[in-house]
Protein backbone atom coordinates (compact mmCIF):
# COMPACT_ATOMS: atom_id res chain seq x y z
CA UNK A 1 0.00 0.00 0.00
CA UNK A 2 2.88 2.36 0.71
CA UNK A 3 4.31 1.84 -2.75
CA UNK A 4 0.88 2.38 -4.32
CA UNK A 5 0.63 5.70 -2.50
CA UNK A 6 4.15 6.65 -3.62
CA UNK A 7 3.28 5.86 -7.24
CA UNK A 8 0.13 7.98 -6.98
CA UNK A 9 1.96 11.01 -5.58
CA UNK A 10 3.09 12.47 -8.96
CA UNK A 11 -0.40 12.39 -10.57
CA UNK A 12 -1.81 13.90 -7.36
CA UNK A 13 0.74 16.71 -7.46
CA UNK A 14 -0.04 17.34 -11.12
CA UNK A 15 -3.77 17.50 -10.40
CA UNK A 16 -3.18 20.09 -7.70
CA UNK A 17 -0.90 22.07 -10.02
CA UNK A 18 -3.32 22.34 -12.94
CA UNK A 19 -6.63 22.48 -11.04
CA UNK A 20 -5.60 24.38 -7.91
CA UNK A 21 -5.47 23.59 -4.21
CA UNK A 22 -9.12 22.54 -4.13
CA UNK A 23 -8.08 19.31 -5.84
CA UNK A 24 -6.03 18.51 -2.74
CA UNK A 25 -9.04 19.30 -0.55
CA UNK A 26 -11.23 16.88 -2.54
CA UNK A 27 -8.70 14.06 -2.16
CA UNK A 28 -8.17 14.93 1.51
CA UNK A 29 -11.91 14.75 2.24
CA UNK A 30 -12.15 11.40 0.46
CA UNK A 31 -9.20 9.97 2.44
CA UNK A 32 -10.43 11.35 5.77
CA UNK A 33 -13.92 9.91 5.21
CA UNK A 34 -12.52 6.51 4.27
CA UNK A 35 -10.22 6.38 7.31
CA UNK A 36 -12.92 7.54 9.73
CA UNK A 37 -15.40 5.01 8.37
CA UNK A 38 -12.83 2.21 8.66
CA UNK A 39 -11.97 3.23 12.22
CA UNK A 40 -15.58 3.51 13.37
CA UNK A 41 -16.44 0.11 11.92
CA UNK A 42 -13.46 -1.43 13.70
CA UNK A 43 -14.82 -0.05 16.97
CA UNK A 44 -18.42 -1.04 16.24
CA UNK A 45 -17.49 -4.67 15.54
CA UNK A 46 -14.84 -4.92 18.23
CA UNK A 47 -12.03 -5.68 15.81
CA UNK A 48 -8.39 -4.73 16.08
CA UNK A 49 -7.57 -1.58 14.14
CA UNK A 50 -7.02 -2.22 10.45
CA UNK A 51 -5.92 1.33 9.68
CA UNK A 52 -2.29 0.30 9.73
CA UNK A 53 -2.58 -1.63 6.48
CA UNK A 54 -3.34 1.70 4.70
CA UNK A 55 -5.98 0.08 2.49
CA UNK A 56 -8.53 2.70 3.57
CA UNK A 57 -6.08 5.46 2.65
CA UNK A 58 -5.52 3.98 -0.81
CA UNK A 59 -9.28 3.64 -1.31
CA UNK A 60 -9.79 7.28 -0.31
CA UNK A 61 -7.06 8.49 -2.67
CA UNK A 62 -8.53 6.54 -5.59
CA UNK A 63 -12.01 7.86 -4.80
CA UNK A 64 -10.63 11.39 -4.82
CA UNK A 65 -8.79 10.77 -8.09
CA UNK A 66 -12.14 9.94 -9.73
CA UNK A 67 -13.76 13.24 -8.72
CA UNK A 68 -14.09 16.46 -10.74
CA UNK A 69 -11.91 19.19 -9.18
CA UNK A 70 -14.83 21.46 -8.22
CA UNK A 71 -17.23 18.78 -6.99
CA UNK A 72 -19.21 19.49 -3.82
CA UNK A 73 -17.22 18.10 -0.90
CA UNK A 74 -20.02 15.91 0.44
CA UNK A 75 -19.82 13.79 -2.72
CA UNK A 76 -16.27 12.39 -2.26
CA UNK A 77 -17.11 11.94 1.42
CA UNK A 78 -20.18 9.84 0.65
CA UNK A 79 -18.33 7.92 -2.07
CA UNK A 80 -15.68 6.90 0.47
CA UNK A 81 -18.26 5.95 3.09
CA UNK A 82 -20.07 3.79 0.52
CA UNK A 83 -16.80 2.22 -0.64
CA UNK A 84 -15.68 1.25 2.87
CA UNK A 85 -18.96 0.51 4.68
CA UNK A 86 -21.05 -1.06 1.93
CA UNK A 87 -18.61 -2.59 -0.54
CA UNK A 88 -15.71 -3.53 1.72
CA UNK A 89 -17.06 -4.15 5.22
CA UNK A 90 -20.45 -5.63 4.44
CA UNK A 91 -18.61 -8.54 2.83
CA UNK A 92 -16.10 -9.03 5.63
CA UNK A 93 -13.44 -6.36 5.20
CA UNK A 94 -10.13 -6.35 3.34
CA UNK A 95 -9.76 -9.44 1.19
CA UNK A 96 -13.45 -10.36 1.20
CA UNK A 97 -15.02 -7.70 -1.02
CA UNK A 98 -16.04 -8.83 -4.49
CA UNK A 99 -15.91 -5.41 -6.14
CA UNK A 100 -13.28 -2.68 -6.21
CA UNK A 101 -14.42 -0.35 -3.39
CA UNK A 102 -13.16 2.92 -4.90
CA UNK A 103 -14.71 2.14 -8.27
CA UNK A 104 -18.02 1.22 -6.64
CA UNK A 105 -17.98 4.45 -4.63
CA UNK A 106 -17.40 6.42 -7.80
CA UNK A 107 -20.28 4.72 -9.63
CA UNK A 108 -22.59 5.23 -6.63
CA UNK A 109 -22.14 9.01 -6.58
CA UNK A 110 -22.03 9.24 -10.38
CA UNK A 111 -25.56 7.90 -10.72
CA UNK A 112 -26.78 9.73 -7.62
CA UNK A 113 -25.38 13.19 -8.45
CA UNK A 114 -24.81 13.00 -12.18
CA UNK A 115 -24.80 16.74 -12.78
CA UNK A 116 -22.07 17.30 -10.20
CA UNK A 117 -20.00 14.37 -11.42
CA UNK A 118 -20.06 15.56 -15.03
CA UNK A 119 -19.24 19.21 -14.33
CA UNK A 120 -15.54 19.62 -15.00
CA UNK A 121 -13.16 22.55 -15.04
CA UNK A 122 -10.48 23.31 -17.58
CA UNK A 123 -6.91 23.47 -16.28
CA UNK A 124 -6.10 26.83 -14.75
CA UNK A 125 -3.33 29.04 -16.11
CA UNK A 126 -1.11 31.62 -14.52
CA UNK A 127 -3.40 34.34 -15.89
CA UNK A 128 -6.96 33.12 -15.42
CA UNK A 129 -8.79 30.92 -12.96
CA UNK A 130 -10.31 27.61 -13.98
CA UNK A 131 -13.33 27.76 -16.24
CA UNK A 132 -16.00 25.22 -16.95
CA UNK A 133 -15.09 22.78 -19.66
CA UNK A 134 -16.09 19.38 -20.97
CA UNK A 135 -13.61 16.54 -21.13
CA UNK A 136 -12.21 15.67 -24.58
CA UNK A 137 -14.34 12.51 -24.66
CA UNK A 138 -17.50 14.47 -23.86
CA UNK A 139 -16.61 17.13 -26.43
CA UNK A 140 -16.17 14.54 -29.15
CA UNK A 141 -19.38 12.75 -28.19
CA UNK A 142 -21.27 16.05 -28.31
CA UNK A 143 -19.94 16.81 -31.78
CA UNK A 144 -20.83 13.43 -33.26
CA UNK A 145 -24.34 14.65 -34.07
CA UNK A 146 -22.84 17.46 -36.11
CA UNK A 147 -20.57 14.97 -37.79
CA UNK A 148 -23.58 12.84 -38.72
CA UNK A 149 -24.94 15.80 -40.66
CA UNK A 150 -21.56 16.23 -42.39
CA UNK A 151 -21.52 12.54 -43.20
CA UNK A 152 -24.91 12.81 -44.89
CA UNK A 153 -23.48 15.65 -46.95
CA UNK A 154 -20.52 13.48 -47.93
CA UNK A 155 -17.95 15.31 -45.80
CA UNK A 156 -16.24 12.98 -43.31
CA UNK A 157 -15.08 14.65 -40.09
CA UNK A 158 -11.75 12.83 -40.01
CA UNK A 159 -11.51 11.77 -36.37
CA UNK A 160 -11.83 12.83 -32.74
CA UNK A 161 -9.00 15.37 -32.84
CA UNK A 162 -10.71 17.13 -35.75
CA UNK A 163 -13.97 17.20 -33.80
CA UNK A 164 -12.13 18.74 -30.87
CA UNK A 165 -10.88 21.51 -33.12
CA UNK A 166 -14.45 22.17 -34.27
CA UNK A 167 -15.24 23.08 -30.65
CA UNK A 168 -12.25 25.37 -30.30
CA UNK A 169 -10.37 22.81 -28.19
CA UNK A 170 -6.85 23.29 -29.49
CA UNK A 171 -4.82 20.45 -28.03
CA UNK A 172 -2.13 18.12 -29.28
CA UNK A 173 -1.48 14.52 -28.38
CA UNK A 174 1.31 15.82 -26.17
CA UNK A 175 -1.23 17.88 -24.21
CA UNK A 176 -3.36 14.77 -23.73
CA UNK A 177 -0.32 12.69 -22.75
CA UNK A 178 0.87 15.19 -20.16
CA UNK A 179 -2.61 16.00 -18.89
CA UNK A 180 -3.44 19.55 -19.94
CA UNK A 181 -7.18 18.94 -20.27
CA UNK A 182 -10.38 18.82 -18.29
CA UNK A 183 -11.22 15.63 -16.44
CA UNK A 184 -11.26 13.93 -13.07
CA UNK A 185 -8.39 15.37 -11.05
CA UNK A 186 -6.30 12.20 -10.84
CA UNK A 187 -6.88 10.70 -14.27
CA UNK A 188 -5.72 13.44 -16.64
CA UNK A 189 -1.98 12.70 -16.80
CA UNK A 190 -1.52 9.41 -18.64
CA UNK A 191 2.24 9.96 -18.48
CA UNK A 192 2.46 10.09 -14.69
CA UNK A 193 0.00 7.23 -14.22
CA UNK A 194 2.08 5.08 -16.58
CA UNK A 195 5.28 5.98 -14.71
CA UNK A 196 3.61 4.99 -11.45
CA UNK A 197 2.59 1.67 -12.99
CA UNK A 198 6.20 1.06 -14.04
CA UNK A 199 7.29 1.56 -10.42
CA UNK A 200 4.71 -0.93 -9.17
CA UNK A 201 5.67 -3.44 -11.85
CA UNK A 202 9.35 -3.21 -10.93
CA UNK A 203 8.42 -3.76 -7.27
CA UNK A 204 6.33 -6.81 -8.36
CA UNK A 205 3.20 -5.26 -6.86
CA UNK A 206 1.34 -4.86 -10.15
CA UNK A 207 0.36 -7.86 -12.26
CA UNK A 208 1.20 -6.92 -15.85
CA UNK A 209 -1.30 -9.30 -17.48
CA UNK A 210 -4.42 -7.25 -16.76
CA UNK A 211 -3.20 -3.82 -17.96
CA UNK A 212 -1.60 -5.35 -21.05
CA UNK A 213 -4.71 -7.34 -21.99
CA UNK A 214 -7.01 -4.43 -21.09
CA UNK A 215 -5.19 -1.69 -22.99
CA UNK A 216 -4.19 -3.98 -25.86
CA UNK A 217 -7.68 -5.33 -26.56
CA UNK A 218 -9.24 -1.89 -26.23
CA UNK A 219 -6.66 -0.32 -28.56
CA UNK A 220 -7.16 -3.07 -31.14
CA UNK A 221 -10.94 -2.63 -31.17
CA UNK A 222 -10.62 1.15 -31.43
CA UNK A 223 -8.24 0.81 -34.36
CA UNK A 224 -10.46 -1.71 -36.12
CA UNK A 225 -13.90 -0.15 -35.69
CA UNK A 226 -13.93 3.33 -34.15
CA UNK A 227 -12.95 5.15 -37.34
CA UNK A 228 -16.17 4.00 -39.04
CA UNK A 229 -18.30 6.54 -37.17
CA UNK A 230 -16.06 9.34 -38.45
CA UNK A 231 -16.33 8.24 -42.07
CA UNK A 232 -12.84 6.77 -42.25
CA UNK A 233 -13.75 3.11 -42.52
CA UNK A 234 -12.22 0.18 -40.66
CA UNK A 235 -8.59 0.18 -39.46
CA UNK A 236 -8.60 3.99 -39.06
CA UNK A 237 -9.52 4.44 -35.39
CA UNK A 238 -7.56 7.04 -33.41
CA UNK A 239 -5.97 4.79 -30.80
CA UNK A 240 -3.84 7.49 -29.17
CA UNK A 241 -6.80 9.75 -28.48
CA UNK A 242 -8.74 7.04 -26.68
CA UNK A 243 -5.74 5.79 -24.71
CA UNK A 244 -4.82 9.26 -23.44
CA UNK A 245 -8.28 10.56 -22.54
CA UNK A 246 -10.80 9.53 -19.92
CA UNK A 247 -10.08 7.15 -17.08
CA UNK A 248 -8.52 4.31 -19.06
CA UNK A 249 -4.99 4.60 -17.65
CA UNK A 250 -6.15 5.07 -14.06
CA UNK A 251 -8.61 2.20 -14.40
CA UNK A 252 -6.25 -0.20 -16.17
CA UNK A 253 -3.29 0.33 -13.83
CA UNK A 254 -4.88 1.01 -10.45
CA UNK A 255 -8.51 -0.20 -10.44
CA UNK A 256 -8.62 -3.31 -12.63
CA UNK A 257 -5.47 -4.70 -10.96
CA UNK A 258 -6.89 -4.86 -7.42
CA UNK A 259 -5.62 -8.23 -6.16
CA UNK A 260 -8.78 -8.94 -4.16
CA UNK A 261 -11.24 -8.50 -7.02
CA UNK A 262 -9.30 -10.05 -9.91
CA UNK A 263 -8.70 -13.68 -10.98
CA UNK A 264 -6.08 -15.82 -9.26
CA UNK A 265 -4.33 -17.31 -12.28
CA UNK A 266 -2.46 -15.74 -15.19
CA UNK A 267 -4.92 -17.04 -17.83
CA UNK A 268 -7.77 -15.75 -15.70
CA UNK A 269 -6.19 -12.31 -15.44
CA UNK A 270 -5.73 -12.19 -19.20
CA UNK A 271 -9.41 -13.09 -19.72
CA UNK A 272 -10.36 -10.42 -17.18
CA UNK A 273 -8.30 -7.77 -18.97
CA UNK A 274 -9.69 -8.74 -22.37
CA UNK A 275 -13.23 -8.47 -21.00
CA UNK A 276 -12.53 -5.01 -19.54
CA UNK A 277 -11.13 -3.83 -22.87
CA UNK A 278 -14.08 -5.19 -24.84
CA UNK A 279 -16.71 -3.71 -22.51
CA UNK A 280 -14.98 -0.32 -22.36
CA UNK A 281 -14.98 -0.20 -26.15
CA UNK A 282 -18.63 -1.20 -26.41
CA UNK A 283 -19.75 1.41 -23.87
CA UNK A 284 -17.68 4.20 -25.41
CA UNK A 285 -18.63 3.32 -28.98
CA UNK A 286 -22.30 2.40 -28.65
CA UNK A 287 -23.44 3.56 -25.20
CA UNK A 288 -24.85 6.90 -24.11
CA UNK A 289 -21.85 7.57 -21.84
CA UNK A 290 -18.62 9.10 -23.09
CA UNK A 291 -16.69 6.96 -20.60
CA UNK A 292 -16.98 3.24 -19.87
CA UNK A 293 -14.07 2.22 -17.64
CA UNK A 294 -15.94 2.11 -14.32
CA UNK A 295 -18.82 -0.03 -15.51
CA UNK A 296 -16.54 -2.35 -17.47
CA UNK A 297 -14.35 -3.10 -14.45
CA UNK A 298 -17.30 -3.60 -12.10
CA UNK A 299 -19.01 -5.96 -14.53
CA UNK A 300 -15.83 -8.01 -14.86
CA UNK A 301 -15.45 -8.03 -11.04
CA UNK A 302 -18.81 -9.79 -10.94
CA UNK A 303 -17.51 -12.47 -13.32
CA UNK A 304 -14.30 -13.18 -11.39
CA UNK A 305 -15.66 -16.28 -9.54
CA UNK A 306 -16.74 -17.74 -12.89
CA UNK A 307 -13.37 -16.94 -14.46
CA UNK A 308 -11.57 -18.55 -11.53
CA UNK A 309 -13.66 -21.68 -11.89
CA UNK A 310 -12.76 -22.18 -15.56
CA UNK A 311 -9.11 -21.12 -15.36
CA UNK A 312 -8.00 -22.82 -12.15
CA UNK A 313 -4.89 -24.97 -12.56
CA UNK A 314 -5.23 -28.73 -12.58
CA UNK A 315 -3.95 -30.38 -9.42
CA UNK A 316 -1.03 -32.71 -9.91
CA UNK A 317 -2.13 -36.33 -10.21
CA UNK A 318 -5.83 -35.52 -10.62
CA UNK A 319 -7.66 -36.64 -13.78
CA UNK A 320 -9.17 -33.71 -15.77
Amino acid sequence: MVWVLISLAPPFAWGVYIFGFRAAVVVGIAVLSAVLTEGLLNLAFGRASSLGDLSAVVTGVLVGFNMPPQVSLFIPALASVFAIAVVKWSFGGLGANWMNPAMAGRVFVFYSWGAEMTHFTAPRTLIADSISGATPLETVRGNLLGFTMDKLAGEPAGGPMELLEMSGFSASYLDLWIGRMAGSLGEVSALLLALGAVILTIKRILNWEIPLAYIGSFALLIWLFDGIQYGGGAFTGDVLFHLLTGGLMLGAFYMATDLVTTPLTRPGRIVFGLGCGFLTFVIRRFGSLAEGVSLAIIFMNILVPLINRFTKPRRYGVQP
